[in-house]
């Protein structure tokens, strides 16, 4: 894992640009045998002529063998041990949309949902309601519970997700999950992780505000249950920022990936929500930062969605605006992936994800073009995900000798 405390020691700056491209989800399987991964059919020239003239190898976000979640992965990518510095999704989901949270605040990501007449979920996503819909029932939330002792904030995030966040003091992150994580069975009582006074009260606070809600949203036509989860208290990370002495700009249109951004002291950057508007805003906001972090979200979701052909769409999309990128003369573009999702399994896998580091003076290492197969035998061979970064400043001159 990456030493923080000696990167902080060998920063400096020096004006050199630097980008972190990360395609959401990026790394993939063949449908077949004899296939090609969605990477690997791609139509991609500019990201395949940046692998014959850079390095490139594969990364592993947490561990081998071990599935990584989005919040855990991003923070291996920005060079932290996702394992030391856990962080609950509902923090995350809750600075992304810019809300104040403080240091005793305890923070959920919430989901509406769909419960039949015998109380078992039947759509863990309440049919993906609009967002304009989760605001509507977030404000009713908000004026029909309480709590004793307690503020309550109910936060409308993006179509079905919300955020939850409990201020008071004492209260205790240590909880449990209320989604079973599957349809037909009904959702899970709120039970304290711990045996201290803070998680059981905490514990019981939750419930009696499930129970509240449960009752104000039981007419609703699709959205009439709701669960929590990644329960989190901010963490007070070292600030990215500090630590490798750049001013950092992130471009993310979902909250989550905004939140972690934050988290770690980037400042977030104005952009719309498409792919092309992403890469605009990196080229109007060129000029006022030093390093980058642009991310792309629908090569995951297609992953998801189990549609390779939908995925290859988005990668190659991607492709054609990082030929306008190169445009801007970056020093150093490392182009990755967080994890990887498999339209074959539609869902998050434990899979080495590829990357490609393009440098004036990186080595190339006869990759012939950006995928998975070709990144197996590059320079890098197989990395820790939080030492990609690291590599980003050597290449762009950022960080000083060490020792005599």
């Amino acid at each position: 894992m990456a030493d923080l405390t000696l990167m902080s020691e060998l920063a400096r700056p020096n004006g050199s640009k630097m980008v972190l491209l990360v395609m959401d989800g990026l790394g993939g399987l063949p449908l077949t045998p004899e296939g090609k991964t969605e990477l690997e059919t791609a139509h991609t020239p500019h990201m395949d002529r940046l692998a014959r003239e850079g390095s490139t190898g594969l990364h592993i976000p947490i561990a081998p063998g071990v599935t990584p979640g989005s919040g855990p992965a991003h923070l291996a990518l920005f060079s932290y041990n996702p394992v030391r510095y856990e962080v609950g999704r509902g923090v995350l989901e809750t600075l992304g949309i810019g809300f104040d949270l403080q240091p005793q605040d305890v923070a959920a990501r919430g989901n509406f949902c769909t419960m039949d007449e015998e109380g078992r979920i039947i759509d863990r996503r309440a049919g993906r309601i609009s967002t304009e819909e989760c605001i509507r029932l977030t404000r009713k939330l908000q004026e029909r519970t309480h709590l004793p002792g307690v503020e309550i904030f109910v936060l409308p995030v993006k179509e079905h997700r919300f955020a939850l966040v409990l201020r008071g003091e004492g209260l205790s992150d240590k909880l449990s999950e209320t989604d079973p994580l599957v349809t037909g069975k009904p959702p899970l009582p709120v039970r304290p992780l711990e045996d201290t006074p803070e998680a059981r009260r905490t514990a019981e606070l939750v419930n009696q505000w499930i129970a509240q809600a449960r009752e104000v949203l039981k007419d609703e036509p699709r959205a009439n249950c709701l669960n929590l989860r990644g329960w989190g208290k901010d963490p007070q990370l070292p600030q990215f920022t500090q630590i490798y002495r750049v001013k950092a700009g992130a471009i993310a249109v979902y909250p989550m990936y905004r939140g972690v951004a934050r988290l770690v002291g980037m400042e977030l950057l104005s952009h719309g929500s498409s792919i092309e508007e992403e890469f605009a805003a990196l080229k109007a906001h060129w000029d006022a930062y030093d390093f980058f972090f642009l991310h792309v979200k629908p090569t995951d979701s297609r992953g998801e969605d189990g549609d390779f052909q939908a995925k290859v769409q988005v990668i190659e999309e991607v492709d054609r605006h990082v030929g306008e990128l190169m445009e801007l003369k970056p020093d150093v573009l490392l182009i990755t992936g967080d994890h990887a999702t498999p339209a074959k399994l539609r869902s998050h896998s434990w899979h080495p994800v590829p990357f490609l580091l393009w440098a004036e003076n990186a080595m190339p290492d006869g990759a012939q073009a950006f995928g998975e197969r070709e990144c197996a035998k590059g320079y890098y061979s197989v990395l820790p995900a939080p030492h990609l970064v690291p590599l980003m400043m050597g290449h762009a001159g950022r960080l000083s000798r060490f020792g005599a």
